[in-house]
Parts: structure tokens; sequence; C-alpha cells
């Protein structure tokens, strides 16, 4: 590619999610990627071949502009729409700018959905985590798949909070029509500063992946 991510660097299960997709869907099958930012993982996927519907509601991560770099420094971040007309890959992505949770940006499930780190900023926290939960199942056709990394609790503070979860706590979302197909975890690490968290910082992560049933049980 010749433009990159500004968030590039940052640990991602998302190449265990690209291959169960490629296991579970047909290379022109559309994926929803729910907070799309300037497009990580948009672009990967429409360069695979894949229809991208890509939705996200800050107008920088969409349309660029100034952010706030490590080392008291500002840059201009390039945003999804700019990047994907560099790319020439404007015509395999759908670009919804709204919140997923007050709209229905859809009119049909599409094959696949991911989300990377979404529901755990603070700005989310007034929202019970299965409702993000529950509306991102709901974008997912029978049959396809469902992938989501999050953000696991490290200190007393995130333990209070149900957004830094588990895949054991995640998995009770996941029952009825849905096969949890795997479920990964890291322990501790620390990551580098990057746009956002302007210092070096311990994380903890996790991933569940699940398709959902082809007929209701």
């Amino acid at each position: 590619m010749q433009t990159q991510s500004i968030w590039e660097h940052t640990l991602t299960f998302f190449p265990q999610f690209l291959a169960t997709l490629r296991e579970h869907a047909t290379p022109d099958s559309t994926v929803t990627v729910i907070g799309a930012s300037d497009g990580k993982f948009v672009l990967p996927l429409a360069s695979a071949g894949y229809r991208v519907i890509a939705i996200e509601r800050d107008p920088i991560a969409l349309h660029g502009g100034e952010v706030h770099l490590p080392g008291d420094r500002t840059g201009h971040s390039m945003g999804l729409i700019e990047r994907l007309e560099l790319e020439g890959l404007n015509n395999r992505v759908q670009v919804v700018e709204e919140d997923f949770l007050v709209s229905e940006p859809l009119g049909t499930p599409c094959d696949a959905v991911w989300t990377s780190c979404s529901w755990h900023y603070s700005a989310n926290h007034h929202r019970p985590l299965g409702e993000f939960v529950n509306h991102m199942q709901r974008l997912v056709r029978p049959g396809g798949l469902f992938g989501a990394e999050f953000m696991m609790p490290i200190g007393q503070r995130h333990h209070m909070l149900e957004h830094y979860t588990s895949p054991e706590r995640l998995r009770r979302y996941f029952i009825g029509d849905w096969d949890v197909l795997l479920t990964l975890r890291t322990n501790e690490f620390t990551e580098r500063a990057h746009v956002g968290q302007l210092q070096d910082h311990t994380h903890r992560m996790g991933l569940l992946l699940a398709a959902r049933a082809s007929t209701p049980s």
C-alpha cells in the first residue's frame, strides 16, 4: 500500500480474523468494519477483494486533520476517505458516517463483522456492553462471521467496568444461534505511545471469533 494507518504499529488479532474469513466466506463477500478509523482494517479487506462497509463517526478519522502525537507533537492524519482514493479502492468500500448504535445503517445483514477495541472508550461507558454486542450481532447474516478484539482489565479501575472484558465473559452473549470458533488472549505487554495514548502503556487484549448458524436453532 502507498499509504499507512496511524494505528499501523498497534498489536492486533486481525490476521486470525482474516484467515477465518477466508474459510467461511467467498472472495466477494461483504464485511462490515465497526469503528473503521482511518482504514487499518478496511483497506486490507478491500485489497483482498471483499466489499467493505466502513462505519465510523469520528470526522478526523474519516476526513483527516490535526492530531496530537507522542513527544508533545502535532501532525496531520490522513483520513479513511483520502486513503481509499489514493489506493484506488473507493469502489469497494461504502463509508457510513454514523453512530451504529443510534441508527440502523445497513439494509440487510452482511457476511461478516469485525471490530477492534470499539466499546471500551470512556465515551461509550454509559451504554451497556451487551448493547454493543447485540447491535453488532444483528449485522451478521445467518452463516456469517463475527470477530472482535478488545482490551482486557488490568488495574482495579478496569475491573470495575464491564467494557474491559474477557473471552470468557463475552461467551455468554454467544449462545443459541452462535458457535464460538476461537478465543485468544495476551499476557500483559507494553505498547509504544500512539495517537490517543501519548505515553507507553500496559495492555492485555482478547479475541473472540464466532459463526452464526445458517438456520435458527
